[in-house]
């Protein structure tokens, strides 16, 4: 008898076990995920060509604008890839393309908003699914407080721009203009990086920054938050403000950088470019790293799916489109830098701008840093808006509250999880440093980037009948160089980043915990409820039948 009880505790043991796993595997059937859209009430406005304009509005910002610097001079400690930047950007774009063409037949097939969050629902499962829509809020929501500060540093160099024009006005003008050309360190940094500054400087921080109560130091990135707040107001009032306001922005900075590459050119010396590749192949690879960020946004355009007019058409046209468009323009604006000036004398915070006034064309450097606020606003529009449908898309899965997923009876957006997403920015902006939040998107970018490529290798396979009005070719190759590509570069980053890469592996265990404490039981809880509700509606009907 004892045998046979723990025989049969076993026996129970191993269902339970199989139950939890089967639960964590539980797919979404994308019939089903695209006939959920139908009762949320997204309005469908954009086409193929707004698709393009929110792509180039994401892609081409900070990357391009500043930390191309970086990827050229080095930081760090690690050497920068010189005039072989170009090389770094075709290495980056070739890593994008696979994944590109991964996202296209992911997006025609299942047009719903959520981007790879909602492709690995459909083929990976609930857990896999719940780490997706985790690492794209890292990617999406730290990457843009990356942006907002970087917007703010962009803001003050455009001003300062005004400096000999302020002499001739009355003294009391001319005091107010200084403080707003060269506010306190305290009012447009985060607290780390404040620190930092006055301590170069040569300054104490603790006589310089604010203190609560003598403890509490007060340090905040002002023109940010303020910034982050206006683009959440934006994306609540509807998404054909939003999309004609990226419009317009994405015009701007095209100008701008195609007078930067049409000025420059007649200052190229080809000599810049020898040697071109002084620091070894190494450094290109970890400049493609570096350069990756500049790329990263492409992938936003899928989580507007469910509010494109045509998706199964304009989506795939959206996501290669964009990636061509921008991959040509940063060729050409990598060959202009580093054939105008030497490539070790580049400035890495603002490399474009500063190499038109080496030249002595201050004129065209005002230009470029009105072209680069234009170019991060446009980012931080078009990624806070991929934060809110991702978000927006787990909350209607039941891992988040109910009200979460409510939309605006008027403007018909998801209002309430944009504010939450913008309120979580500015808090970010207080507390995160910019370095460390532009390398943490990176990670969370190859991540996605790798599973959309595995998911539809697992689709081709579970569900090959499925109509693909867009197929990525040549498969399985292409999503395999997509995964092996993707791979290879974070390893590099690994190596290179030491210590500071063990970061997003937290932020993972994280995400675990709160799936394991909230998420998991959220959902079988509903689905206990939905199960007797069909109990009942199925008694029902029995009794009627008596």
């Amino acid at each position: 008898m004892p045998h046979n009880k723990a025989k049969q505790n076993e026996v129970t043991e191993a269902g339970l076990v199989e139950h939890f796993v089967s639960k964590l595997l539980k797919t979404k059937n994308p019939d089903d995920m695209i006939a959920e859209t139908a009762a949320t009430g997204l309005n469908k406005t954009l086409n193929w060509m707004d698709l393009i304009i929110l792509g180039i509005g994401a892609v081409i910002g900070a990357g391009i604008f500043s930390m191309v610097g970086s990827a050229v001079v080095g930081t760090n400690g690690h050497p920068g890839a010189g005039p072989a930047l170009v090389i770094s950007m075709i290495v980056a774009a070739i890593a994008c393309i696979f994944s590109a063409l991964c996202y296209a037949e992911f997006a025609s097939m299942i047009p719903v908003s959520g981007g790879v969050y909602t492709y690995t629902f459909a083929t990976m499962g609930e857990l896999a699914a719940w780490m997706v829509g985790w690492v794209l809020m890292l990617q999406y929501t730290i990457g843009n407080i990356a942006v907002a500060c970087s917007w703010t540093g962009y803001l003050l160099q455009f001003l300062r721009g005004f400096e000999p024009y302020t002499a001739h006005l009355p003294a009391a003008l001319q005091g107010i203009c200084h403080h707003i050309m060269y506010p306190p360190l305290w009012l447009v940094n985060d607290y780390g990086t404040a620190k930092a500054l006055y301590i170069k400087m040569g300054m104490d921080p603790v006589q310089h920054i604010p203190h609560i109560f003598g403890i509490i130091p007060i340090s905040i990135n002002v023109p940010a938050i303020l910034m982050i707040l206006l683009v959440t107001y934006i994306l609540i009032k509807g998404i054909s403000e939003s999309k004609n306001m990226a419009g317009v922005m994405v015009v701007i900075k095209l100008l701008v950088i195609a007078l930067f590459i049409g000025v420059g050119a007649f200052y190229v010396k080809p000599g810049n470019w020898t040697p071109f590749m002084p620091n070894g192949i190494g450094s290109v690879l970890v400049s493609a790293f570096t350069i990756f960020f500049a790329y990263t946004g492409f992938d936003a355009i899928s989580t507007a799916a469910e509010e494109t007019k045509n998706p199964q058409r304009d989506v795939p046209i959206g996501i290669i489109g964009t990636l061509v468009v921008c991959t040509l323009i940063y060729i050409m604006v990598a060959l202009v830098l580093t054939g105008v000036v030497p490539w070790q004398s580049i400035n890495i915070h603002a490399p474009i701008a500063h190499a038109m006034q080496l030249t002595g064309q201050n004129w065209v450097a005002g230009f470029i840093s009105i072209g680069a606020l234009t170019g991060l606003t446009s980012v931080l529009l078009v990624m806070q808006l991929a934060a809110t449908r991702i978000l927006f898309s787990m909350a209607r899965d039941n891992f988040f509250p109910n009200i979460l997923k409510k939309v605006h009876p008027v403007y018909k957006t998801p209002h309430v999880i944009t504010w939450v997403v913008g309120i979580a920015m500015v808090i970010g902006c207080v507390f995160l440093d910019l370095n460390l939040a532009a390398q943490l998107c990176i990670f969370s970018v190859f991540t996605s980037f790798i599973l959309v490529c595995v998911g539809v290798l697992i689709l081709r396979k579970t569900d090959p009948e499925r109509h693909r009005p867009f197929r990525v070719p040549f498969s399985p190759f292409f999503p395999s160089m997509g995964i092996i590509l993707c791979a290879g570069l974070m390893i590099v980053a690994v190596m290179s980043m030491g210590k500071t890469a063990l970061l997003f592996p937290l932020w993972l265990l994280i995400g675990i915990a709160i799936y394991a404490g909230y998420g998991y039981k959220r959902n079988r809880r509903i689905e206990e409820i939905e199960e007797k509700r069909k109990a009942n509606k199925e008694a029902r009907k029995k009794a009627a039948k008596i």
